[in-house]
């Protein structure tokens, strides 16, 4: 399949969350990731035709699931999210596991165990967009908090990405570029490829503009998390994040 059988739209929900609107082109399946605002989703999809086959759950934080099962029902979709973390899901349809595949259509996406921000994290990886959906994981220029994970984890998680093309679509949980951007130069002021999406970040928010989907080779050129070189350096790199201002 070409990457035009795949096509993807971020919904904005929340202060500065999104949601993820997939369709498999070729046969008509539509899917969403993390719809955590039920009215501002259901709004969406029914203005794109009001199809809806599947909710994808990334982790079970609040603001990524809060809205699935409503979504789900509106529409009559089924619900997909980790095996392991059912006790703190909306009820699951399909139960996954990392190295599953998930179908929307004739399209099909690998699941990606990758925890570190939480214990119930996947990431999805469709290869016909290219797309990743890595939720709270890997923003642009950053990396999620180790909130019920560890440094280790997290390092291990953001290697599973080394095998993505670069022309993968970094379709991330949340608009937090702009922020993301000011401690990166931070942490490394003379990264050219840095200086340049930083500048380009500047002007998108300016303008009122998303700044994701990022593509994942100029996340490996200008992101300090997906630069660290090994567990040690991204730990502190995480630790400096934190107090950052």
């Amino acid at each position: 399949m070409s990457a035009a059988t795949f096509a993807v739209e971020a919904i904005p929900i929340l202060s500065d969350n999104y949601a993820w609107r997939l369709r498999c082109e070729q046969s008509g399946a539509v899917g969403v990731v993390d719809p955590a605002d039920a009215g501002a989703v259901i709004a969406r999809l029914e203005a794109e035709g009001g199809d809806l086959d599947l909710v994808l759950l990334t982790h079970h934080h609040a603001d990524h699931i809060e809205g699935a099962l409503e979504v789900a029902r509106h529409f009559g979709a089924r619900i997909a999210g980790a095996a392991k973390a059912r006790h703190v899901l909306p009820p699951l349809d399909i139960a996954l596991a990392d190295g599953d595949m998930v179908a929307l259509g004739v399209c099909e996406g690998r699941v990606i165990e990758t925890p570190g921000h939480a214990f119930s994290h996947l990431s999805f990886f469709f290869p016909d967009g290219p797309a990743l959906f890595c939720g709270d994981v890997l923003f642009s220029l950053g990396c999620g908090r180790l909130l019920d994970g560890t440094a280790e984890e997290m390092f291990a998680s953001l290697r599973r990405f080394d095998g993505l093309p670069d022309d993968t679509l970094v379709c991330c949980g949340h608009e937090y570029t702009e922020s993301n951007a000011r401690f990166a130069l931070h942490a490394d002021p003379g990264n050219e490829a840095l200086q340049a999406r930083a500048e380009e970040v500047r002007t998108l928010r300016a303008e009122g503009r998303r700044t994701v989907p990022a593509r994942l080779g100029a996340e490996r050129a200008a992101n300090p998390f997906l630069r660290a070189p090994d567990v040690a350096t991204l730990a502190d790199l995480r630790t400096r994040k934190d107090s950052f201002r």
